[in-house]
């Protein structure tokens, strides 16, 4: 299956986790691709996963909560690609803690990268993506935006900004031919849940030492057996940015093994 061939692609998180995996699918299905992370280390794992098909992958360093980051790597990447036709927002990261216990320096760093990030690279992505080929959009939102994920306020806050932004904002380009969906991972293996993407002061998926497990009790997957891989989140993202979701904007895609019924 060749949906991406002739398609270019820039996406963001692509050093690892389901950023990583969205980055080799895609260009499994043919795509171009430009993947931007902030670790170098990462990029240079997902290079070398690419295998045979790194011919088609640009690698870029990105921070995606810095301004004059996201202009310069925004644009390099659409002068690589020669232009734009898909954006995947899967920067993010994830910080648990007792809410009275966090700090506002805290609060605001997860807005910045995963609330504002995104805004920015959709914006400086938005000029390219107007004169690109069946464009689409896809940001990253979470289950927490819509259900209780205990000691996550400040990450429920930002992905329930994303997924109001996705709303808006496909509905202001509709008529510029841009679709914009938004996915809402929940029970998905990933750098984030396995504790690599929390304090060290944390333990398990980056929550607090004296944590209630028992809060956890409904953030389950009712299929399977344990959380899935983020392959499983990456085939979702390829069919929505994909011909095949050409009728669908403005909504977002729940991928949590029905964790959340």
């Amino acid at each position: 299956m060749n949906r991406y061939e002739g398609r270019r692609a820039l996406i963001t998180g692509a050093g690892s986790g389901i950023g990583q995996a969205t980055v080799l699918r895609v260009l499994a299905e043919g795509g171009s691709v430009v993947a931007a992370d902030i670790s170098e280390k990462g990029l240079a794992d997902t290079a070398q996963k690419a295998g045979a098909d790194a011919d088609r992958l640009t690698t870029l360093v990105l921070d995606v909560s810095d301004e004059e980051s996201v202009k310069d790597v925004v644009a390099k990447a659409v002068s690589t690609l020669g232009g734009l036709d898909v954006l995947v927002n899967a920067a993010g990261i994830l910080r648990s803690a007792h809410t009275h216990e966090v700090s506002l320096a805290d609060f605001t760093k997860i807005l910045s990268v995963n609330l504002v990030g995104t805004f920015l690279v959709i914006r400086e992505a938005i000029p390219a993506l107007r004169e690109g080929n069946g464009s689409a959009v896809v940001n990253f939102s979470s289950t927490s935006a819509g259900f209780a994920h205990p000691y996550m306020a400040a990450y429920a806050a930002s992905k329930g900004g994303i997924q109001s932004m996705t709303h808006a904002l496909a509905s202001e380009y509709a008529k510029s031919g841009i679709r914009f969906t938004a996915v809402q991972p929940g029970s998905i293996s990933s750098g984030m849940t396995d504790g690599s993407g929390a304090s060290k002061s944390s333990v398990g998926p980056g929550l607090p030492e004296d944590a209630d497990m028992s809060l956890f009790a409904k953030l389950s997957p009712a299929i399977g057996e344990g959380f899935a891989g983020p392959e499983t989140v990456a085939g979702v993202v390829a069919m929505l940015a994909s011909e095949d979701g050409k009728f669908i904007t403005g909504t977002e895609i729940r991928i949590d093994g029905g964790t959340h019924f």
